[in-house]
């Protein structure tokens, strides 16, 4: 069995940035800019583009940047950008631990899990272990190795799944209350923008 959870924007809003409002020249310059700030200045960036996903399921909910201030600068929206990630990760984790489901340990992969900042901060927003593959492509490499299984190259999926191997491990080190108040702010920030609200 298995539990799968959809967030309709999390690459995308950081390719929003560059592509969109031209803040940033590539995605990787996002990890210097939320490292440049010591937090997001009260800034919650909703990316709810084309509604919300699980667990909100809201398609007529808009994204919107929250707590903006004179004091905001690029750096900050960056940085909630990224943070927006990690929150509806969170929002997911709650939704399956609603299910049953007891996460101690996360496997990330993707063009993002390559920013240190931001695995770092899913660690410690979700309060577990998260750990990078060396091979951070992996829908490419599962394809890869279902063909591989397909041919005969491997015995079994366990043969495949013996494979995995870790590039690098975040654990949390933020503390359970600051990880709630600002998980609380992302809360207020998404109430605002649904579309009941």
């Amino acid at each position: 069995y298995a539990l799968e959870g959809s967030i309709f924007v999390a690459g995308a809003a950081v390719q929003w940035l560059r592509d969109g409002l031209k803040l940033i020249g590539s995605a990787a310059e996002t990890q210097a800019m939320a490292e440049s700030v010591d937090s997001a200045n009260g800034v919650f960036m909703v990316p709810a583009f084309t509604g919300l996903g699980a667990p909100y399921w809201d398609p007529e909910a808009r994204g919107a940047i929250l707590g903006l201030t004179r004091d905001t600068g690029i750096a900050h929206i960056a940085r909630a950008t990224l943070e927006s990630v990690c929150y509806q990760t969170r929002d997911l984790l709650e939704a399956m631990a609603g299910d049953g489901a007891n996460i101690q340990n996360l496997r990330v992969d993707g063009g993002m899990s390559v920013n240190d900042w931001l695995m770092q901060r899913l660690s410690d927003t979700l309060g577990c272990h998260c750990q990078r593959p060396q091979v951070t492509e992996t829908t490419a490499l599962g394809a890869a190795y279902l063909a591989g299984l397909q041919l005969g190259l491997f015995d079994s999926l366990d043969d495949i799944a013996a494979l995995w191997q870790e590039e690098c491990s975040f654990s949390p080190k933020m503390g359970d209350i600051d990880r709630e108040r600002r998980y609380h702010g992302w809360k207020r920030a998404v109430a605002r923008v649904r579309s009941d609200a």
